[in-house]
Formats: structure tokens, C-alpha cells, sequence
């Protein structure tokens, strides 16, 4: 055997024994919304645990966000850039008043607008657009049922829906009965602990009282609108396993 047979030989069986490429997933799904979408604080995290292999999930969603802002701060054509196969749409909690001119919108006007506008513009790169109702603020009032007031953005995103023939995941409707089933301790688990500001502190003592009024806690409350790892588990099941129902060609994707 010459030494160029023997090299080429060598070559080829380095060849033949090498790793094949790493497959490339069959489904790529981008994730658009504010905190309570990402994988930090929302249920993204919780959502790409129920995909299997075959399937790509990108989180494009960010803290602070809102219909009006993802667009403005540039969020949204990341989303379009990386030219997913289905993008989940999720907004609502600072499009409220009280969120500043550069977040707020209307549910009936402004809002409903922006959500139209990311459907036509994901089905024009070819996107399958789905619209996720906002997650329910576990905030209860004394009867035990949660303050809700969230639903005019989510009726807004249910019709929007309707009207562009996108398929809906009602993640308001579905949140808000598993909360107020679980009720206030029930979803204690779910729940992030935050310690106020020091300047939050400092500002709700009172300078002076003739009565013994303790002064506020320091201690950690509760984040009745975000999620920790365990909340995102629990709530991204219920988007995943609704997911699957309502579009079922991605069944197959979601374990």
C-alpha cells in the first residue's frame, strides 16, 4: 500500500466514523411580550420545558414592554428577523393607564391596532401569528375572585382574534380560573418575593404620630403579577398544552 493510499484511506474512515451534523429542529417559535412572557419572571421558561427536540423556541420578550414600546424599542423586528415559524403574541400590562405616554394604549383603539399590525406583519414573513390573552394578576378581592383589570385587553385580544382568523390561547381566562381556584395561599409557590426600596420605605414612615403606629415591614412581599421558576412551570404548561389544542399541526412539538 503507498503512503498516498494509505492516507487516503485514512481520510475516509476518519470520515465515515465523524459525528453527524447536529439536526436542525423541525419548528422554530418566537415569544413576544413583556416580563410576564419572559423566561426570568413569566412563562417562557415554563413553555420551552414542554417543547421536545424537534422544535426552537426564541424569547423575544422583555421587562417593561407593551404593545406600543416592543414595537418603538426595536423588539419587534428581532422578533421578524429571526423568521420563526409561529410567534406567540402577548401583551397588556403596560399598555394600562398609568404606564406613561411611550407604553399606554387603548384596548379598543390603540392596542387593538398593534396587535392587527404584528399579525399581518408575521404572516407576511411567513409566520404563523397566535395572540395570548394577558396572564390574570393574582390580586384578590374580599370575595375571593380577582380584581380582573386586565379583561378589557384581553377581550380586545379575543377580538382581534376573531376578526383576523388567528388562533387564540385565552391564557386571561385559563389564569384567572386557576387562580381563584387555588386562591391566595394556593398560589403563594408561584410567587416571587421582593423587599420594598429603601426610599419606598423611608417615604411611607411617618414623621410623626402621637399614636404607636408601627412602621412599615421591610421584609419581602409578595409579586402578585410575575412568576418564579415554579409559577412558570405551572402557568407555561397551560399555555402549552392550550397551544397544542388550538393549533394542533404543533401537537406533535409539545410534549
Amino acid at each position: 500500500m503507498t503512503i498516498r493510499t494509505f492516507l487516503l484511506f485514512l481520510v475516509t474512515a476518519l470520515l465515515a466514523n465523524a459525528a453527524p451534523p447536529s439536526a436542525q429542529p423541525r419548528v422554530r417559535i418566537a415569544l413576544a411580550g413583556d416580563s410576564t412572557v419572559t423566561d426570568t419572571a413569566g412563562w417562557g421558561l415554563g413553555f420551552t420545558k414542554k417543547l421536545n427536540a424537534d422544535a426552537f423556541c426564541e424569547n423575544f420578550a422583555a421587562g417593561g414592554q407593551s404593545s406600543k414600546s416592543f414595537r418603538d424599542s426595536g423588539q419587534w423586528a428581532k422578533v421578524i428577523a429571526s423568521k420563526p415559524d409561529y410567534v406567540l403574541i402577548q401583551f397588556g400590562h403596560n399598555d394600562m393607564p398609568g404606564k406613561g405616554p411611550h407604553r399606554e394604549t387603548d384596548p379598543a383603539t390603540t392596542y387593538a391596532e398593534n396587535l392587527t399590525r404584528f399579525v399581518t406583519e408575521a404572516r407576511a414573513i411567513g409566520a404563523k401569528p397566535i395572540i395570548v390573552t394577558s396572564l390574570v394578576r393574582r390580586i384578590f378581592e374580599a370575595d375571593g375572585k380577582l380584581r380582573g383589570e386586565l379583561a378589557p385587553y384581553a377581550a380586545a385580544a379575543r377580538k382581534v382574534a376573531a376578526e383576523q382568523h388567528v388562533p387564540l390561547v385565552d391564557l386571561f381566562a385559563l389564569s384567572t380560573a386557576r387562580v381563584e381556584k387555588l386562591g391566595l395561599a394556593g398560589v403563594a409557590p408561584f410567587e416571587p418575593m421582593v423587599r420594598p426600596k429603601p426610599s419606598e420605605a423611608a417615604a411611607a414612615k411617618p414623621k410623626s404620630t402621637d399614636i404607636d403606629l408601627p412602621a412599615p415591614s421591610d421584609a419581602p412581599r409578595r409579586d402578585a403579577t410575575h412568576l418564579n421558576e415554579k409559577g412558570s412551570i405551572e402557568f407555561g404548561a397551560i399555555v402549552a398544552k392550550e397551544t397544542a389544542r388550538v393549533v394542533p399541526e404543533l401537537k406533535p412539538f409539545l410534549r
